[in-house]
């Protein structure tokens, strides 16, 4: 499988892991051993070694691999608190790579491309958070039933409940494979919980409250809508409180167990850099939002303000009908600028990272490109219709993917990637 980038050949296996020999020499000093006989780019999903050789440019040409003291290297296998790191659980495992794939694609790309020392805490968050979905979103199974197996499962993670949960009567429900298997499999998941340092527990188990609150919330504000009974959210503020709560404390979490295993020591603002990891999360979550709108609507689910739609003289149902769309327009355009905002601060998130971290840098950027590329699309169509599907194509993705490696030995062409133009705000 493969494409053409400019006439050049990109060959896409699967490799098992990413290196940037010359690149990210800094960070595996601290963290990986690296081979001297590699001297290319291996990302992800796509081979990039036979046309881009790193050692051949001028920047990285003389560079010799450091010698790594038995102290340095020690360092380098070891935790936060001190544990071994081969007590975390290796990310090649099969929880944390087929059924992570099976449940997202998307995000499997990103996890792949992200260093060893945080890929497990972080695919597994993302596992638990996607089981917790699936609960909320099972609607054949009552309500009232959803609320209880997420407390129990926010119990389990907490450790305040002993007895294991089982979710059978939900994974029967579900068409789809992957998350059948989710759910069937959350014990097995939680016993990998339990084997990471009692810091990182810690991080996982905060942002899974928060995010379990906001879909308890959200299965409380919806219940018993329909098409025929619209309910929206009231307030910008409540909008802003729930991306935060699906997806923004996803954003303090990254930075926060990427902070403490790969650059605790880096030279940086943390309160920025919250600030803004906050708003990147906040920005995909809008971008959802404001893409899943027809389909939203259709299940009685309206996540814009209704103060909004009220000072242009429209109500959540009026939304239900692609006639209206040019009243709606600007409101609907002021969201995607909110959105392109928000973005543009994870963007500015992304490159206070500290160059050498490739790989993280990498994991952030291409979900904002992403991004903005479906914001860019958003504004050409007409939103209300219900057959619309908006979304960046495989090619679109795979392009991405090649230009964010491709640009990345120059700093100036790599920011350039994100269009700073447009508005942006502080927020």
């Amino acid at each position: 499988m493969g494409y053409r980038l400019g006439g050049v050949a990109i060959v896409a296996p699967i490799t098992d892991d990413v290196r940037f020999d010359q690149m990210e020499v800094e960070s595996r000093r601290e963290h990986e051993a690296v081979s001297p006989r590699r001297s290319a780019v291996e990302l992800g999903t796509w081979n990039f070694a036979r046309f881009f050789p790193y050692s051949a440019h001028p920047r990285f040409r003389g560079q010799r691999k450091p010698r790594l003291s038995c102290a340095t290297d020690q360092l380098g296998r070891m935790s936060e608190t001190g544990y071994d790191a081969a007590a975390i659980p290796h990310p090649q495992s099969a929880l944390l790579t087929a059924l992570l794939r099976d449940v997202s694609r998307s995000f499997y790309l990103t996890l792949r491309v992200l260093p060893r020392p945080v890929r497990p805490q972080i695919g597994l968050a993302y596992l638990l958070a996607r089981a917790t979905d699936t609960i909320a979103d099972t609607e054949l199974v009552p309500m009232a039933d959803r609320v209880h197996a997420l407390q129990a499962l926010r119990e389990r993670i907490a450790g305040t409940r002993l007895i294991p949960v089982n979710f059978g009567a939900f994974a029967e429900r579900q068409s789809s494979l992957g998350e059948r298997m989710l759910l069937e499999r959350v014990e097995e998941a939680l016993g990998v919980f339990n084997r990471f340092t009692y810091s990182d527990q810690q991080r996982i188990r905060e942002v899974l409250s928060t995010i379990v609150s906001g879909q308890e919330l959200d299965l409380k504000r919806f219940h018993g809508a329909s098409q025929k009974g619209i309910a929206a959210l009231h307030t910008e503020a409540e909008l802003d409180d729930y991306t935060y709560r699906v997806a923004g404390c996803v954003g303090e979490f990254w930075t926060r167990i990427t902070r403490a295993h790969l650059f605790p020591v880096a030279p940086l603002d943390d309160a920025k850099l919250l600030h803004d990891g906050v708003r990147f999360g906040k920005g995909l979550q809008l971008v959802n939002i404001l893409r899943d709108l027809p389909r939203d609507l259709r299940q009685g689910r309206c996540y814009l303000p209704e103060e909004s739609l009220r000072a242009i003289g429209l109500h959540p149902a009026d939304l239900l009908d692609p006639a209206n769309e040019p009243e709606f327009r600007a409101v609907y355009h002021s969201y995607l600028d909110k959105a392109t905002a928000h973005l543009a601060a994870g963007w500015e998130y992304t490159n206070a990272i500290p160059r050498r971290f490739i790989r993280v840098r990498l994991a952030c950027a291409w979900p904002l490109l992403i991004g903005i590329k479906t914001v860019g699309k958003l504004r050409a169509v007409n939103i209300l219709d219900p057959q619309l599907r908006v979304k960046a194509s495989r090619s679109e993705v795979r392009g991405i993917i090649a230009a964010s490696v491709l640009r990345y030995p120059w700093a100036e062409s790599w920011r350039r990637l994100f269009p700073l133009s447009g508005p942006r705000n502080s927020s």
